[in-house]
């Protein structure tokens, strides 16, 4: 909601000092509609003309998470580092066979059970069954080097899917300052043809054309371009979580104390979400 906030900044911030210093917002009024459409539209187009469908619905998409934020909390972060690490624990103790079952079905594992919320999280949980499939199915135990490169390309492939609606707002407003002018072009158009009309009237249909350069400035770099821009942030904050996952298999493999795995996993985290040493470690032992 803060985003949202921010916008309605922006327009008070402008229109507000604008009028205060005497200016009239009838021409803005009178034009906008118009020009709204044409530059808002053509851009719309042109990143419908130039995605798949997936990608506009994602890019679209975006917007309701820009309104909710991260999906993923300091709750959330605590619950994977448990759930890794009982799966870890119980690869240890009694081998893969006995995980075997949990990461074909997730979804009937008494284990990933206990974590409703992660579940909901098809990549997250993926990324979990998928890395612990391989040391269930190899013959002989995978090197942990070769475990963390697989985990790596996964997690970027993911981060890089998770950001192209990120690139496409991006890539929205910079196109609208262009989309603007074009509309002031069209603007300019239809006011050489009435050049034949009284200084009153050609000065209200300039003034017209110039609103669409205008919004095309102010929609790129006062809307767009900040909402892209938060966008960014919380994939880059909810991509987090995966090098959670990450490190705990990878420091488990690599023969490192749990404590120091778990530790590692935890730092890693952004301060606002971090669960404490102690919230971790009573969880570890059951509290």
């Amino acid at each position: 909601m803060l985003s949202v906030v921010g916008i309605i900044l922006v327009f008070a911030i402008i229109f507000g000092v604008f009028v205060a210093h005497g200016g009239s917002l009838e021409p803005i009024i009178h034009a906008a509609p118009a020009e709204t459409v044409i530059i808002l539209g053509s851009a719309i187009a042109a990143m419908v003309a130039g995605n798949s469908m997936p990608v506009v619905k994602a890019t679209f998409g975006g917007f309701g998470k820009i309104l909710s934020g991260p999906k993923f909390k300091k709750q959330d972060y605590l619950d994977v580092m448990l759930l890794v690490s009982k799966i870890m624990k119980i690869l240890k103790a009694e081998g893969g066979v006995a995980l075997e079952a949990h990461v074909e079905d997730p979804s009937s594992s008494a284990i990933f059970a206990e974590y409703p919320r992660l579940l909901k999280d098809h990549a997250l949980i993926h990324l979990i069954t998928d890395s612990i499939r391989l040391l269930v199915v190899s013959s002989s135990p995978p090197r942990p080097d070769a475990i963390e490169d697989l985990m790596n390309l996964s997690i970027k492939t993911h981060h890089h899917d998770a950001l192209v609606p990120a690139d496409n707002l991006a890539m929205l407003a910079g196109s609208l300052p262009a989309l603007g002018i074009v509309a002031c072009v069209l603007g300019v158009v239809k006011t050489m043809g009435s050049i034949d009309q009284p200084p009153a009237v050609l000065g209200a249909l300039i003034g017209g054309a110039l609103v669409g350069t205008f919004l095309g400035v102010l929609f790129a770099y006062g809307v767009v371009e900040p909402l892209g821009n938060r966008l960014k942030q919380i994939v880059n904050d909810e991509g987090q979580i995966y090098h959670v996952v990450k490190q705990i298999i990878v420091g488990t493999l690599n023969g490192h104390p749990i404590p120091v795995v778990i530790e590692a996993a935890r730092v890693g985290i952004s301060h606002e979400n971090q669960p404490s040493f102690a919230d971790v470690f009573d969880g570890l032992r059951g509290k």
